[in-house]
């Protein structure tokens, strides 16, 4: 395969706000020589309570700011506008722009033993119940249940992943869930994988839980080398990243999950976009 010119240019991850790190992170561990550039959308966290027109409106908003950057690819790191905007802006965008919707759903399909799956995720995704076509998809007779979790992001968000409270969250959401005889559940919102030893206490060895992150770096890595795009330097990778509000308390949420030391982060006005 011939190596694209635009090889070594930087790949483009967004999310609402934190909750694409674990996204990033998992490109990190899988793309070492692959340069990125993060952005967080703090000033509108959390995505899932907006109208569909909104978050197309801020996707675009998002990539024409990456498109400064030159990024080679985006990735949106968030289940929310994936399910909503991903369809809208990769027919409008000449480079490779993947969601997280596609590799979680693949993942849990090929998990399931009794084909019954659920999923948390936001009010936003699951309304658009895109989850259930894609699964539907894979597996037409497979059982979907839905389930939004709108209190996750906040919650994670402000640093209570731990608390005892963010316990209790969880049965109040998940309680009717643990009573179905699903045997897999999709962590349908990048915030949650920081849920995810809280959640597996509350269901137990009986569920799987599928975090989509790994997955779609496994998909990043596959469409960056059919397309020539994979990075063919040695190179320790440069990571950037800017937010829309709360520079501060981003960079000090990184570096408690990346395995990376985040020096710094730069705020931009994302609606001069």
């Amino acid at each position: 395969m011939e190596i694209n010119s635009r090889a070594n240019a930087p790949i483009g991850v967004f999310d609402s706000g934190v909750g694409g790190l674990t996204v990033a992170r998992e490109i990190m561990r899988q793309l070492p020589h692959e340069n990125m550039v993060y952005f967080g959308d703090t000033a509108r966290v959390p995505y899932g309570s907006k109208s569909k027109d909104n978050i197309i409106r801020f996707s675009r908003q998002i990539i024409r700011f990456l498109r400064t950057k030159n990024v080679k690819a985006v990735v949106i790191a968030c289940n929310t506008a994936s399910a909503l905007a991903l369809e809208t802006v990769q027919k409008e965008t000449d480079i490779p722009v993947i969601g997280v919707i596609v590799p979680g759903a693949r993942a849990a399909v090929k998990e399931t033993k009794n084909g019954k799956i659920g999923v948390a995720g936001t009010e936003g995704t699951i309304r658009s119940e895109t989850y259930n076509k894609v699964i539907h998809s894979f597996k037409e007779d497979a059982v979907v249940i839905g389930q939004p979790c709108p209190l996750f992001v906040p919650l994670v968000e402000e640093g209570f992943a731990k608390h005892h409270i963010t316990k209790e969250v969880i049965d109040i959401y998940l309680s009717n869930m643990r009573n179905t005889d699903i045997d897999t559940m999709i962590l349908g919102c990048t915030h949650y994988p920081l849920l995810r030893s809280s959640i597996i206490e509350y269901f137990g060895d009986k569920v799987h839980i599928v975090n989509p992150a790994y997955e779609t770096a496994l998909d990043l890595k596959k469409i960056l080398e059919e397309q020539g795009l994979s990075n063919p330097s040695d190179e320790a990778a440069t990571y950037e990243f800017y937010v829309s509000d709360a520079a501060e308390k981003f960079t000090k949420f990184a570096n408690s999950i990346l395995p990376y030391d985040v020096a710094s982060t730069k705020q931009i006005n994302i609606e001069e976009y």
